[in-house]
């Protein structure tokens, strides 16, 4: 009620502002000169590794930012108060440094770049309702200054030059919004104003190189001067404005779960069928374990059946370790089965020949260490593996894509080996973990409007003493915080929680919300884990699956489970595109299984899906090597019973 009675106030104000009668003594400038100056907060995306003839980095670089000045000589013309243009000529500085890297010695390594332009920015610009606020957007034609990088790599002597093959005029586009505050008084016809903008510059014409993939995209903000010489005027009557209505915005806070659960998880963990082989070499990575003769005797695939880590969204080398046993799982199977054969597909860019000399050091490891007949082991060689990464016409991240082109398929129609699921992957090895669900300590807030009507909002958490605990800005539709950090030392408390928002206009608007915070005993549960993967490729989607869902997974689910399934993608491609797909997978798969619990009869399963995009705090595996972006690539359905 409060709200509302502020907001009546505030636009009663307005309108009694607003209905003042102000006289315009002069007329505007139809044409303008000045100077401005910006900021441009660059952002790196893409990949940089060769930086000139003569110097190749050992590990590629590929996302980084800097903050570097603008500055121009600028022309306005505006015939009327709606519809203008300008142009700008000047110097535009895009330099930066990348995020650092580890090169294979373990050394850490930088590189920073030099980069600037020559610009020229012609712009339509557009004042809604006539007013100071206007909007602008046009083409940049930008001619390159300096090209000049420094890389620095702990152990080696620093190394700085020119960077090779720069592109030397680049066309993309601007768009932007400013704010022009006169100065001079209502009576001068000398008019001179003050006027902060602010641009968005994104990567669309925007590859630095004629080689590899970086791109540079750059938020402007800065301040124009503008002078222009008017004539005086009639007195003219200013017509009134309707008053600003906020946006309404709905608020709601969830409390963490009353106990925290650790999952005790049977998981079933699918073995890619494919080895990934390092740039420059035909030897298998030594990521992968290779065993001694000796040893290989001894091997079983149960021995990669212990505890993995507890940590459910880490990165987890347990896992990960069973993958690299790989080559040895198809060993064990093959020595135990003497029915299975295998075909051994290499792919490589550099040709089929290198492709078979990959192939050929798997069947050289196979039967040599497992004393496997050669005969059983056929091998061939590809340009692009059976599935690519690398689409015709792509031109993005192309540098990891292709890595993980570079690889031997396992195939295989023993079904001893294989499992027919989402196009054919090694059986799965079964192994246990305890793992425990992050988002059960979390306090959730949710703004459905947030991204839509909100440029951004703040948490306050008031308890019964007064004590407040602020949280923020935040932009998202939902955010979270740790509920222990805000109890604290306390076994129980109530809090008031106040939402406060500003909206995209510069309204403010306010939500209030309770919240009942308590200590979290701790409870295991038994469960099981399940994992689909996904190869880079949009035709291959969820239903690929099905089956395995249907016949395989829902099964396993009695009345009164808790089903919860993530969605997760790796670092190729936008943020935004990978958190949709995540979502879409991860909602797929829970249709998939309730279908399936439907028809089964079963009642009282609680489905809880999230997906996560690319968001490394969320991801199971890392990002460096082609395996870890392959493994995160996926769909992971945990099932909790009582």
């Amino acid at each position: 009620m409060n709200n509302i009675i502020k907001t009546l106030i505030s636009c009663g104000l307005m309108l009694l502002l607003i209905q003042v009668n102000t006289n315009a003594q002069t007329t505007q400038p139809t044409w303008w000169f000045g100077l401005s100056g910006a900021a441009n907060i660059s952002r790196y995306t893409g990949t940089t590794q060769r930086l000139n003839d003569g110097l190749i980095v050992p590990t590629a670089f590929h996302k980084g930012k800097g903050v570097r000045p603008f500055g121009s000589f600028l022309i306005e013309y505006r015939p009327g108060n709606i519809w203008g243009g300008t142009l700008n000529l000047g110097y535009d500085g895009r330099g930066g440094k990348f995020d650092g890297v580890v090169a294979p010695c373990n050394c850490p390594a930088t590189l920073s770049t030099k980069l600037s332009y020559l610009t020229i920015e012609p712009a339509l610009r557009f004042s809604p309702g006539g007013g100071n606020f206007y909007l602008f957007a046009g083409p940049r034609v930008a001619v390159n200054l300096q090209k000049g990088f420094s890389y620095t790599q702990l152990k080696q002597t620093d190394k700085e030059g020119d960077l090779s093959q720069m592109r030397k005029t680049l066309v993309s586009g601007q768009i932007g919004m400013g704010y022009d505050i006169p100065v001079s008084g209502p009576a001068s016809t000398t008019k001179f104003v003050i006027s902060p903008f602010v641009s968005y510059h994104p990567y669309f014409g925007q590859d630095v190189r004629s080689i590899e993939s970086w791109s540079v995209s750059t938020l402007r903000a800065g301040i124009a001067l503008k002078l222009g010489k008017g004539k005086k005027a009639a007195i003219v009557e200013t017509p009134s404005v309707p008053p600003v209505l906020i946006p309404e915005v709905s608020f709601s806070v969830r409390a963490p779960k009353d106990k925290l659960v650790s999952h005790k998880v049977s998981e079933t963990l699918p073995l890619l069928n494919y080895v990934f082989f390092d740039q420059g070499s035909t030897a298998i990575p030594a990521r992968y374990i290779a065993l001694s003769k000796d040893q290989a005797t001894d091997f079983r695939e149960m021995q990669l059946q212990n505890s993995g880590t507890p940590d459910m969204t880490g990165r987890s080398a347990r896992q990960m370790n069973v993958y690299y046993n790989v080559l040895n799982v198809v060993g064990d199977r093959m020595r135990s089965d003497q029915s299975i054969n295998i075909v051994l597909s290499g792919a490589s860019k550099n040709g089929p020949s290198e492709g078979k000399s990959f192939a050929s050091a798997i069947k050289n490891y196979l039967t040599s260490a497992f004393d496997i007949a050669g005969d059983r082991i056929a091998v061939n060689g590809r340009t692009k593996p059976i599935i690519p990464s690398e689409q015709p016409g792509g031109k993005k991240e192309l540098e990891l894509l292709r890595e993980g082109d570079r690889r031997v398929d396992i195939q295989s129609s023993s079904k001893a080996l294989m499992l027919e699921v989402g196009g054919g992957m090694i059986r799965p090895v079964q192994i246990s973990t305890v793992q425990s669900d992050p988002l059960d300590s979390k306090i959730l807030f949710n703004v459905p409007e947030a991204e839509k009507v909100l440029s951004s909002y703040a948490i306050d958490i008031t308890d019964q003493a007064g004590t407040v605990q602020h949280f923020g800005p935040f932009h998202a539709n939902q955010e979270s915080v740790s509920g222990a950090s805000v109890l604290g030392a306390n076994q129980s408390a109530d809090y008031k929680v106040v939402m406060t928002g500003t909206t995209k206009s510069g309204a403010t608007t306010k939500k209030e919300s309770t919240l009942h915070l308590q200590a979290q005993p701790e409870v295991t549960e038994n469960g099981s884990r399940y994992s689909i993967l996904f190869n880079f490729n949009k035709a291959t989607t969820v239903a690929t699956y099905e089956k395995f869902l249907t016949d395989v997974v829902a099964p396993l689910i009695v009345d009164g489970s808790t089903v919860i399934i993530h969605g997760h993608t790796d670092v190729i491609g936008s943020e935004t595109y990978n958190a949709k797909l995540s979502v879409e997978r991860a909602k797929q798969a829970q249709q998939i299984i309730e279908a399936a619990l439907t028809k089964a009869g079963k009642t009282g399963v609680k489905i809880e899906t999230v997906g996560f995009g690319e968001a490394l705090d969320h991801a199971p595996f890392n990002n460096g090597l082609p395996e870890e972006r392959f493994y995160n690539r996926t769909v992971i359905i945990d099932i909790a019973t009582q």
